[in-house]
């Protein structure tokens, strides 16, 4: 807007160890201003002195840059383990057209961006949460969304903690405590605080494939309200605070008052969070999101806090 000229690197492929996966954005000004990642940063500090020195212009649409072909290069570059990553560059990316897709992202469309590459031309589609970045060497295809959004049930201690580590890592947070004692001490700045009940805090909000809803109030007249509706939802993520005596207790009696399914009963995660050993309020927030990330990232319930004994370049790609 201010007349700078800008460029839009964006992560393509990857081979090996890569800081950055395929779909990873970075803007890069003419006079070395910086937003985004596409590396651990010595990349980034290499776009950055090329973009001074008019290494990037406006004679083709589009660049296609690979970083760590040799060994003598990555390191040179810091890339891990002899990493290998291909970058597309557009030298004018349009502000309109950006403007519109931060427009659809904001009114909660899931949209594919596809860049060809012979002409820099940009179209922008419909798209859903099972799509995938694509490449070709021709074309590339990105997928942008709704930002993530968490529902936190209760405004104690450990809410705390969790709404801050969770805005983070870009969560939109939101926490419900009908209870007045609670809300008056709230103290996380950025976060929407509702004094709505539980079950119709999850129905307004509508959750979909990026929301996670955490109950959190230790008290089964609060926290089983929210996952009456929340275990019927789309959500990605249901969890509830309790040992695993409370949570059992808990299941038969959403089954039995409340007709949840089996299935359903099975979303639930409790005790909420990894087992990390966790006891401060602090720690168990750790847990809380850190299991919330395994699960969005597709991480099979058994696996979630293993190591994986092997990597393959597919898995490594995966978005």
């Amino acid at each position: 807007e201010a007349g700078h000229r800008v460029i839009l690197v964006t992560v393509a492929e990857t081979w090996g160890s890569a800081p950055r996966q395929p779909g990873a954005w970075a803007l890069v000004r003419d006079d070395g201003a910086l937003i985004g990642s596409v590396s651990g940063g010595c990349i980034e500090d290499d776009l950055v002195q090329r973009m001074r020195t008019g290494k990037f212009t406006n004679n083709r649409p589009v660049d296609v840059v690979s970083y760590g072909v040799t060994r003598e290069e990555a390191a040179r570059l810091g890339l891990p383990c002899g990493g290998t990553l291909r970058l597309v560059i557009e030298n004018a990316p349009g502000l309109e057209q950006m403007q519109h897709l931060l427009q659809r992202t904001q009114m909660g469309h899931i949209t594919a961006r596809t860049l060809d590459l012979a002409s820099g031309q940009v179209t922008l589609t419909d798209a859903t949460s099972k799509d995938a970045l694509a490449w070709d060497s021709q074309r590339l295809t990105t997928l942008h969304g709704p930002q993530l959004r968490l529902l936190i049930i209760g405004a104690g201690q450990i809410s705390n903690y969790l709404a801050s580590m969770a805005q983070a890592l870009d969560y939109a947070v939101t926490v419900c405590d009908p209870r007045e004692e609670y809300r008056t001490t709230w103290q996380v700045a950025g976060v929407q605080l509702i004094a709505d009940m539980p079950d119709d805090a999850v129905l307004a909000l509508n959750a979909d494939a990026c929301t996670a809803i955490v109950a959190l109030t230790h008290d089964p007249k609060l926290d089983d309200m929210a996952l009456l509706e929340a275990l019927k939802s789309p959500a990605f993520y249901v969890g509830a605070l309790g040992s695993r005596a409370n949570t059992a207790k808990r299941k038969a009696r959403l089954h039995q008052y409340f007709d949840l399914s089996q299935e359903e009963l099975d979303r639930l995660h409790g005790p909420v969070g990894l087992f990390i050993g966790s006891r401060t309020p602090a720690e168990i927030a750790v847990s809380i999101l850190a299991e919330m990330t395994a699960v969005r990232h597709g991480v099979p319930r058994h696996n979630i806090g293993q190591k994986p004994v092997t990597v393959d370049r597919e898995t490594c790609s995966l978005a």
